[in-house]
């Protein structure tokens, strides 16, 4: 039973994977939900290919292990035959040189069909998304930073306003994304909207995306760029075509102006230690080197998808930000517990 062990291991190996992939599947909160979910048409064929080369994959290690299992038990019962004559032994082994070497031809002419055909798939899958089906009504454009995303929005009145780490899109309608990177190389992707494309600085690259139903999709930067190159991801909202104008029309607005006493203490305290970075419109808040603030409190997550957007979390982000990401641009910053309480009633105004 002892030479059995390795082929078995490899069939486990393969049924391990397979039962992965299937518990994958039927999770419907799996963060980067990769080929198992389709949201646009702009996934859709890259889901079908992506299934395809899955289970040949699948296919090609199964029938490996099989052959491997096949191996070790025929060699285990020739071995079985100590009585076998020196010209029983080489009558053998010419024999089995010639039977691996027809199944060495064989397996070569199949993985070469194999290889030839996934080649063709997947040029018909690149011609296939490569445009979107009309033109878009609605331009995005997207600035990678270490380790965040600034989102710029040209609204069809000509409008433009600047948020971060959150892309709305109205549903059914392609959106174009114009990518370009402030540093180093990054790549944008949203497994369920699309496929990925690189942002070089530079360099303007350029992507579309389409969601069929509204929900939001989970999307991170897949180039690595750095230490904090795992916690550098977005999100996009897709909502119906009513509720995207009324979030459109929202965001062009500036920042409420600070009613209670505690909220003017905070915006103070916020234009004296963070407006050298930050910016939040109608304020005198005019940085430009990390996200836009201006409508923070209505962002589902902060620091590029790392945290959920609390009041909380805001304030542990402001005094923690080199423990929760470190190497980032944002320093840890000192506050009493005052001024935490002022400048989180002044946070939790951002609408």
């Amino acid at each position: 039973m002892s030479g059995d062990r390795p082929a078995l291991a490899a069939l486990e190996c393969v049924a391990c994977a397979a039962f992965g992939t299937f518990s994958a599947a039927c999770r419907a909160a799996t963060p980067l939900a990769y080929f198992l979910l389709s949201a646009g048409p702009a996934s859709g064929p890259v889901q079908v290919l992506d299934w395809a080369l899955a289970a040949l994959c699948v296919g090609v290690c199964t029938v490996i292990a099989a052959l491997l299992y096949i191996a070790i038990r025929r060699n285990r019962r020739e071995s079985a035959s100590p009585n076998a004559t020196l010209s029983q032994v080489n009558v053998a082994d010419e024999r089995g040189e010639r039977t691996a070497t027809r199944i060495v031809a064989v397996g070569t002419a199949i993985s070469s069909v194999l290889l030839l055909g996934a080649l063709v798939a997947m040029l018909r899958v690149l011609a296939a998304v490569a445009d979107p089906p009309r033109a878009p009504s609605l331009t995005v454009t997207v600035t990678a930073y270490d380790w965040w995303w600034k989102v710029t929005y040209q609204t069809p009145a000509g409008a433009s306003f600047v948020t971060a780490n959150e892309i709305h899109i109205p549903t059914g309608e392609p959106v174009r994304v114009d990518l370009q990177s402030a540093d180093v190389v990054h790549a944008f992707w949203v497994p369920a909207l699309a496929g990925k494309t690189q942002a070089i600085p530079g360099q303007v690259n350029h992507q579309w995306i389409e969601a069929d139903r509204p929900g939001v999709w989970r999307g991170q930067c897949t180039q690595f760029c750095g230490p904090q190159h795992a916690h550098m991801a977005m999100e996009v909202v897709a909502q119906a075509p009513a509720d995207f104008s009324r979030w459109l029309d929202a965001q062009q607005q500036p920042a409420a102006a600070a009613q209670s006493g505690a909220a003017q203490r905070g915006e103070q305290l916020f234009d004296a230690r963070c407006s050298g970075c930050h910016a939040i419109r109608g304020t005198q808040s005019e940085g430009a080197q990390a996200p836009d603030l201006t409508h923070l409190a209505s962002r589902r997550l902060i620091a590029a998808g790392t945290l959920a957007n609390t009041s909380l979390n805001r304030l542990d982000w402001v005094a923690h930000a080199q423990q929760r990401k470190p190497e980032s641009l944002m320093p840890d910053i000192a506050l009493t517990p005052a001024e935490a309480s002022d400048l989180s009633a002044w946070l939790d105004t951002l609408q």
